[in-house]
């Protein structure tokens, strides 16, 4: 572990690196564990010896995603506890540029497209479904249905468009086709627990069908990175004393993530050469 940041009384939900500044990560947080109260969305920058804060901003509900834009390096969208997405410019005192709202609870998980010139958006809700977005339009352009509990976390695939994955309190990782919104195509017992954070590995050049990994945070303290062909283990990473909500593979360095737990840390490291 290389170093840390203390969320001071809010606990860490979701930790993300740009895809433009290697250095630069937002996490968002919670008071009282997300039951309750106002969440933070705070922009950091890795230091040597520290990491750095650089911005933070408030929300009058938990905030329990964050995701870079792929065609800004300054926008963010976070994902809140009262079934709404926000929008903002990191460059902006003030920082909230737009409010979506169609979920029907809270929602757990957003991602932003990796494709170029697309302005997709993935949602993962407490209402069990997966919903598809255009940034540019007021509604969803489609629902995914098939998990049986809460949806904590969807993660598009950086090789193959239109693939995206999805965890939830049913214990599964699940793969999915854009093109086929009725029926997933991999499905994972993941953990023993449910299943809070996924994260596709950057690196590994393979089809998401064909060896491709994933990475799975949990309930039960651990992270734990998978093959998808194979449907196995790899490795097992047990760095924190809490649940862990949140992981990200950083797309500039080789095998680096970043997690963060309710223990109220955010970890920086590297997994072993897997990829």
């Amino acid at each position: 572990m290389n170093s840390s940041f203390r969320t001071k009384s809010r606990h860490g939900y979701s930790v993300k690196f740009s895809p433009y500044m290697h250095n630069r990560l937002a996490c968002v947080s919670s008071q009282y564990y997300g039951i309750a109260g106002c969440g933070t969305l705070y922009v950091l920058d890795n230091q040597p010896n520290q990491i750095a804060l650089t911005q933070i901003y408030e929300w009058n509900n938990g905030l329990f995603d964050v995701a870079w834009a792929e065609n800004n390096e300054n926008i963010l969208v976070t994902a809140a506890g009262d079934g709404s997405l926000q929008v903002w410019d990191v460059t902006q005192q003030q920082g909230l540029l737009k409010i979506f709202k169609e979920h029907e609870k809270e929602v757990n998980s957003v991602d932003w497209s990796q494709t170029r010139n697309e302005q997709l958006i993935l949602t993962g809700s407490w209402d069990t479904f997966v919903k598809l977005w255009d940034i540019t339009q007021d509604k969803s352009l489609a629902t995914f249905g098939g998990h049986s509990s809460i949806v904590y976390n969807v993660s598009w695939s950086p090789h193959v468009p239109g693939c995206f994955a999805s965890c939830s309190g049913d214990h599964t990782l699940r793969v999915w086709d854009c093109k086929n919104p009725r029926s997933c195509a991999i499905i994972i017992p993941a953990h023993d627990e449910e299943v809070l954070a996924s994260d596709w590995c950057k690196y590994n050049e393979a089809s998401p069908f064909n060896g491709a990994i994933l990475a799975s945070a949990s309930y039960d303290f651990t992270v734990r990175l998978w093959n998808i062909q194979k449907q196995i283990c790899l490795q097992t990473v047990e760095n924190h004393s809490e649940f862990v909500y949140g992981l990200d593979f950083n797309l500039h360095i080789p095998g680096q993530m970043a997690d963060c737990s309710w223990d109220e840390l955010v970890h920086i490291y590297h997994t072993e050469p897997v990829f």
